[in-house]
């Protein structure tokens, strides 16, 4: 008896690191998985014996850590748990992450969204909640054809991660008859791989045995792919499901297991098989699941670039993954121009993925290690450096500073409350580096001291050549019900509302807005009180100042009612010049309000009875002028 065991058996890395997280923090914690961590019921079985609780939905009694699985969930979940101030872990497999994104983006930016898979799963109903559920989902090329899609619009289409390649590139031939729909291969490389193995070993092989819950989509799928090749393939959650007398001793007998088979259950598959040879395959499965070494540095050679990974061989059983975010420190590089095929490279071990096929890689670290020699450097001389903001996170920003990513707390970007962090995406600016633990990687950057140090000296530079009458520019940089603060290059200075025009002003928003650029006379400077008070009338053009040589008395003048009170009405003659028509002086018959015979803005004829521009007062008549107009008429 021959046994082939697939390389890529078991665990993939992302429901690895899902399975041990529960591990790990049950010791420690009360924990709850949102839905069963993963679609293994031995798994399940053995974490809700250790405490762990599985749940469907959530509500504010939940008093322990919530883990997500690797299946990743829909918005919504997030926005509740942050809503109950729910403590969660999110073990969301990295590849279905990138899934997210691509949806969200893509929909952000007016595409119709496209999702292959079955739209059941857990996986496909998270994907769908980036795209507020609007995806056309297909898991067949059948139910692709019956999609409505329309020609005039445009598309981005994902798939499940765990979908059948083969399946996938029959749909392609398809898909690239139509010009409007962008497709992204979103198939794990690890389930490609997987599927690909086990293609290989099922054409050569006797029997074929499939490990895995037989809930599992990619378990389901390895089964089907594997059928086509070997009629004698067989599903098994465990051993304990194959009855092995059906197997001769000379049969050639394959062995591979989904994404979600816990290794013990392949060893245990092998063990008994073993008895019936009475040799033992404990060699075969320690080599099967030999692994590198995490923070290893290691060579390969370059066997595939695609747009966003860099597929490298390593001379271990498993091939390397560097994906685009962790090549380079510049988002935007080309991997294509950036490395080829057979390439020699030096690259670092992040994670290794046992049973999956794939080790997670990284060209980035290394380069990362003078960046970290520089920032201690900087930390222990106070230096300051320079970086730019790549991300914003919970609880501040993340900059790139000397190839290096660095936490930049909210309360650190700025020495003031800074309500959008997202305003400084992308700004290069300085840093000092306020901690720095290089074994524990932890380094935290900061500028609010530099912020400080900066308005100071800039505070100190406007008073000093700052004074009464000055005539400067400036930006609106704040509005406020009693005025608007403007910003004279490092100091606010204030205008009150009623220095916003010569005339009334009820609004300030009537005036001016955010980011305008204006002209200002300063009023008065108290560096003491960190006060200066401005002013948008220009003195020399006071209209009381104008009005001693422009209005005369017995001068017919017209102008706009603004206010009527109970012993008159104001008419304003021009802005900021309001003059005053006695009660007695509206109308030649008597009337008891101002109302009965005047309405505001009113057009008004009137004649100056009287002048007091020391005291901005002018008197008018609108009886004079209508009994002028009588005399006239007679």
């Amino acid at each position: 008896m021959e046994i082939i065991l697939a390389k890529t058996a078991g665990f993939c890395f992302g429901v690895k690191r899902a399975v041990d997280c529960v591990y790990e923090k049950v010791k420690e914690d009360k924990i709850y998985t949102y839905g069963p961590i993963i679609h293994n019921k031995n798994v399940v079985k053995e974490m809700e014996d250790k405490g762990v609780k599985i749940i469907d939905t959530l509500d504010k009694d939940i008093d322990g850590k919530v883990i997500i699985r690797s299946h990743g969930v829909p918005p919504i979940v997030y926005k509740t748990l942050d809503e109950y101030n729910i403590d969660y872990i999110d073990c969301t497999c990295p590849f279905v992450k990138k899934i997210h994104r691509i949806v969200f983006e893509n929909y952000d930016n007016n595409k119709n969204i496209i999702i292959i898979g079955n739209k059941e799963h857990p996986e496909i109903i998270g994907i769908n909640g980036f795209c507020d559920n609007n995806a056309l989902i297909a898991n067949t090329i059948e139910e692709f054809q019956l999609l409505d899609i329309d020609d005039e619009k445009e598309y981005a289409l994902v798939c499940q991660t765990t979908y059948d390649t083969t399946i996938f590139e029959s749909l392609m031939k398809y898909i690239n008859t139509k010009n409007n729909i962008e497709v992204f291969n979103t198939i794990c490389s690890a389930t490609n791989e997987r599927q690909t193995e086990a293609i290989e070993i099922s054409k050569n092989v006797d029997y074929m045995i499939v490990f895995g819950d037989t809930n599992s989509s990619n378990t389901k799928k390895l089964y089907e792919i594997c059928k086509k090749n070997c009629k004698n393939t067989y599903l098994c959650e465990t051993i304990e499901d194959l009855q092995l007398n059906i197997f001769d001793k000379n049969v050639k007998i394959g062995i591979t297991a989904g994404a979600s088979t816990p290794p013990a259950i392949i060893k245990e598959a092998l063990n008994k098989m073993s008895e019936m040879e009475n040799m033992s395959f404990e060699e075969m499965l320690n080599e099967s699941f030999k692994t590198l070494h995490n923070g290893s540095v290691v060579e390969g050679t370059v066997i595939r670039v695609t747009e966003n990974e860099v597929f490298v061989n390593l001379g271990y059983k498993a091939d390397g993954i560097i994906e685009k975010s962790e090549f380079s420190s510049d988002a935007n590089v080309d991997l294509k121009s950036a490395v080829s095929v057979g390439d020699k490279i030096e690259v670092f071990v992040m994670k290794v993925n046992d049973g999956d096929g794939n080790v997670l890689l990284s060209k980035k670290r290394l380069e990362m290690n003078k960046g970290y020699d520089e920032l201690e450097k900087a930390f222990n001389e106070k230096t300051v450096l320079k970086g730019k903001i790549v991300d914003i996170i919970k609880g501040g920003l993340v900059a790139n500073i000397n190839n290096v990513r660095v936490f930049v707390p909210s309360s650190q970007i700025s020495n003031k409350f800074v309500q959008d962090l997202s305003v400084f995406k992308g700004q290069e600016l300085d840093f000092n580096i306020i901690e720095f633990n290089k074994a524990k990687r932890r380094i935290i950057a900061g500028r609010k001291e530099l912020v400080q140090n900066q308005e100071n000296e800039a505070k100190e530079k406007v008073y000093n050549n700052i004074k009464a009458g000055d005539k400067l520019e400036g930006t609106v940089n704040r509005i406020v019900d009693f005025g608007a603060f403007v910003d004279l290059g490092g100091v606010d200075g204030l205008i009150h509302i009623s220095e916003l025009s010569w005339g009334r002003v009820k609004k300030v928003s009537d005036v001016l807005k955010e980011g305008d650029k204006v002209t200002v006379y300063v009023l008065e400077v108290d560096k003491d009180k960190n006060k200066i008070a401005l002013s948008l009338k220009d003195a020399s053009q006071n209209p009381w100042v104008l009005a001693k040589d422009k209005y005369k008395v017995s001068d017919i003048v017209e102008g706009k009612v603004v206010r009527l009170v109970d012993f008159g009405a104001f008419v304003e003659l021009e802005e900021g010049v309001d003059a005053l028509v006695h009660i007695s002086q509206i109308c030649q018959k008597h009337i008891a309000k101002p109302e009965e015979a005047l309405t505001i803005g009113q057009m008004v004829k009137a004649k100056i009875t009287e002048i007091d521009t020391d005291n901005k007062k002018i008197s008018l008549s609108i009886k004079d002028v209508d009994s002028i107009k009588e005399e006239t008429q007679e």
